[in-house]
Formats: structure tokens, sequence, C-alpha cells
């Protein structure tokens, strides 16, 4: 399945739309760009338009609502043996806006998570940094990999980071994905200290690319949350607050 989630994400990213329809001008010099403005919005609206459920053939969906906490517009996430993201398609420099800031709460960590295995690739909250990155850029074996893997799944993106909640691992481990190494995860937070607690996050996005990849990054392609417990066959309740971009 997560296999299926890297396909349609790069078919979003090759559609990204590459204007901003809260474009400023430059002498203006906006301090952030919005990815998830939730709080826009009343609880009682449908989805943000601009944000696209992506749900997977065979498997029961993750409940995404706005929904009102304390006052303010959040997203809430149900999911109980069940997978599906919310991505946002937008064009950002992560050299211009390179610092990400965004919060979460979850009701509960997994019993099976692992971010090192594919039985517990799940995580009651999760974000995707999805990069346009050129293949013709990689190695020759990296590509013949690639190829050989878009004969079996069609595209797969070359570039992405995600940031996880997960069960056991210290925060700052840095993996590749049990299902594709192309794809590195970010363990922000791990156990059970802060569950049921808001917690904010600051992530450079740019300097993490580089210290993963060892290379500057392209332009963000799309972003995603994403609360999945299908490998695991468990049970959560998460919400998911503002995501922004900042200039350093």
């Amino acid at each position: 399945m997560k296999t299926a989630f890297l396909i349609s994400i790069l078919s979003i990213i090759l559609l990204t739309d590459r204007t901003d329809e809260n474009s400023e001008t430059e002498s203006e010099a906006p301090p952030y760009i919005e990815a998830g403005l939730f709080s826009a919005y009343s609880a009682k609206e449908t989805l943000p338009s601009n944000w696209e459920a992506l749900t997977f053939r065979g498997i029961d969906r993750t409940e995404y609502t706005l929904y009102d906490y304390d006052g303010k517009t959040v997203i809430r996430a149900v999911s109980e043996n069940a997978s599906s993201a919310l991505v946002r398609r937008k064009a950002i420099d992560p050299a211009e806006f390179p610092i990400l800031r965004w919060s979460w709460k979850t009701e509960q960590v997994f019993e099976k998570g692992d971010v090192t295995s594919k039985d517990g690739d799940d995580y009651p909250v999760r974000i995707y940094i999805i990069f346009d990155y050129d293949t013709g850029n990689l190695s020759l074996w990296q590509r013949t990999k690639i190829r050989a893997a878009r004969l079996v799944h069609g595209e797969i993106p070359a570039r992405a980071i995600n940031y996880v909640w997960d069960t056991d691992s210290e925060p700052g481990t840095i993996v590749p994905n049990p299902y594709t190494e192309l794809v590195k995860m970010v363990v922000v937070e791990s156990g059970e200290e802060h569950v049921g607690e808001w917690v904010s996050y600051e992530m450079n996005v740019f300097q993490d690319y580089r210290n993963i990849y060892g290379e500057d990054p392209p332009e963000i392609a799309a972003v995603a949350i994403m609360t999945d417990t299908d490998d695991t066959g468990e049970r959560a309740i998460s919400y998911f607050g503002d995501l922004k971009f900042y200039r350093e």
C-alpha cells in the first residue's frame, strides 16, 4: 500500500500548480507561505478545495474533517485499520522559505509501530514533503533501480522527507522508508510522553534535505498530511494545525 501512496503522490506532483493564489509582490516580502491554513476555515465547511484526498483501492480510508478545537479550526483524522492522505499541490522554494512550522496532536501511539519495518509503517501523524527532483541527477545504479520499479509500479518520487511520530525511535532518527530507500523518515516525536497534547515544531527543511541527501534541495512540489493504521491494524484519532513555510 505504501508503494501505491508513493506512486500516486508523484502523479500529483507532475500536475503541481506553479501559481500561488496568495502571491505577493517582491517588495512586500511575505514572511511565510502557507501550505495549510486550516484555521482560516469554519469547522462547518467541507475540506479546503486545495487539499486533495488520496485513497487506495481495497483499503478503508482515514476520515479527515475540519474540526473546531477550542475555537480554532484544525484537521481531525480518524483511522481504524485504514489509510488515506490529504495532499496540497504547491510549488515552494525551500532556499527562500526553508523553515516549516506546524502543530499536531494525537490521542495515542501504536503498539506495533516501527519506523524500520513494513509491518510497523503506520503513524498517528505524519507530514510528507515531496520534492520535484530530476532523476537525471541520480547515479546510474539508482536510475536503473527506479526504471525497474516503474516498469511494475509506474512513476515513483526520487526525493521525499517524512516527518513522523514513531513509537520507540529516538527523536532525530533518520532512516529510509521500509518500502523505498528514496524516501527518508525523520522522527520528530516518539512515545507517549506528549500524547493528548498539542505539540509544535520548527524544522529547517532545506538543511534537513542537505543533511540527508548531501546536496541542495530542488523545489518543493507538494505537501501531504496523513494518519494511517492499515499495516498495524490499530486505531488513531489525531489533529493537524496550520502548516507554514517561513523565511529563515
